[in-house]
């Protein structure tokens, strides 16, 4: 089974590397040594992010998973890492290492939460996880059902980062990608059609090419629930979107029976376009201010937190973290135009999963009118990566958002109003101890 799955990761990376091509992407990384980021020592620094974690638990004799006759360990897996079987996203278009396998009759599902992603392909025995590490940024892994024993993740490096660590999609550290593209009725991706790797920046009606999409979301249109009928570049021009829109139920589609839950929920579709962005930019923040303040030791003297950073160091710290800020704060977050209402318990789950302060509001709590969040903030400052930032970017990060919320930089931050400003001021200093000691 090894040999198998290495010949699949082995064929899928050429066509995951057509697609990433496809969108504009320089792979950066030729070696293993180019993905070790330095001293940043990627592939030889322990993990301790929630799969490894798990794995721990596993080995220690904590945890022991329960495997079911079709659907192996998933199930049991998804209730150990509390990741909400409701968040089930369904990609039809062949964009995975194990693409033989997916088809728009059998999509891949993922499923998600703040800090990990898990994809379960129909038919395959290898489950593939994604995670976020505090300190490495994302973390992949793959697990074979058929290996005998104790459930083992083992952790793929090459592999994944081949696509993965990449300049124009991750900003050149190991992070995520979802990307939205043009499939043929095989769920091949059609390489003269447009391709994006999606975020809360991207239009509504540019996102998820090769997705199912449940929910509704009145006027608008988006590219889910699609299969060209013509491989020409002018094709988007005749599309007929609207047969793909409001869609509530897949069960012409898809056999149901062969998933978790019926559905492919919009709104867990637009928070996972969204954080995987935000946990790339987190990373970067990492990387660069870590280079930063390495660089600073090696060359100066006498200089730091006691004598202050030099000028240089500190306008290096100020670029790595500056486009945090603005990610954070939905700075060009794509509008809604109609309301959108998802046909699962997603919402519901997601929302209460937020901190809230004391009276009651959330950063997760939603919108879905005019825009993602009802208080536009990122949920993800409360994530252990975030936390795990260097102290100098996050003091750079406290004394940024703080200056924002109180008035000023209104030309780029000016789709803040001075109601969110306030609220999303009192929501940090109730829940954001670190925050409140900046902002006082």
């Amino acid at each position: 089974m090894q040999l198998r799955s290495s010949n699949v990761r082995l064929l899928g990376i050429f066509v995951v590397i057509l697609i990433v091509l496809s969108v504009g992407t320089k792979l950066t990384a030729q070696s293993d040594s180019d993905f070790d980021h330095g001293f940043i020592a990627y592939s030889k620094t322990a993990t301790t992010d929630p799969v490894a974690r798990l794995q721990r638990r596993i080995d220690s004799g904590e945890v022991a998973l329960k495997s079911e006759p079709h659907l192996g360990y998933l199930r049991a897996i998804l209730r150990e890492l509390n990741v909400p079987i409701s968040s089930q996203s369904l990609v039809f278009s062949k964009t995975s290492f194990q693409f033989t396998q997916i088809a728009p009759r059998r999509p891949r599902a993922l499923y998600f939460n703040d800090e990990v992603y898990v994809g379960s392909v129909q038919g395959s025995k290898l489950l593939e996880f994604a995670s976020v590490d505090p300190k490495l940024g994302a973390v992949f892994y793959t697990l074979d059902e058929e290996e005998k024993g104790p459930p083992r993740f083992h952790r793929e490096v090459y592999f994944c980062l081949i696509c993965h660590d990449s300049s124009a999609i991750t900003g050149g550290v190991p992070g995520f990608m979802t990307l939205s593209v043009m499939p043929d009725k095989e769920g091949n991706a059609i390489r003269s059609a447009p391709a994006n790797a999606m975020s809360d920046q991207t239009p509504f009606s540019e996102r998820w090419g090769g997705w199912y999409v449940t929910g509704t979301h009145g006027a608008q249109h988006h590219r889910g629930n699609m299969l060209a009928t013509v491989a020409t570049a002018s094709m988007l021009d005749r599309m007929d979107w609207s047969k793909g829109a409001n869609l509530t139920k897949l069960d012409e589609h898809i056999d149901i029976a062969e998933y978790l839950t019926p559905s492919s929920d919009i709104v867990a579709l637009i928070a996972l376009t969204h954080q995987t962005r935000m946990h790339n930019l987190i990373t970067r923040a990492n990387y660069e201010t870590q280079r930063a303040l390495r660089d600073e030791e090696s060359t100066s003297s006498g200089s730091g937190p006691a004598g202050g950073y030099s000028g240089v160091t500190r306008e290096r710290i100020r670029a790595a973290v500056e486009p945090l800020v603005r990610g954070m704060l939905f700075v060009n977050e794509a509008p809604l135009t109609d309301s959108v209402r998802g046909v699962s318990t997603y919402v519901t789950e997601f929302e209460k999963s937020g901190v809230r302060d004391h009276k009651g509001r959330s950063l997760k709590d939603l919108d879905l009118n005019r825009r993602f969040l009802r208080y536009p903030l990122s949920y993800l400052i409360y994530s252990p990566s975030f936390d795990a930032l260097p102290d100098p970017a996050k003091a750079y990060f406290y004394e940024r958002v703080s200056s924002i919320l109180s008035g000023t930089d209104t030309a780029t931050f000016g789709h803040l109003s001075a109601e969110d400003r306030a609220a999303i001021r009192e929501i940090l200093m109730d829940t954001k101890p670190d925050f409140a000691r900046v902002a006082r």
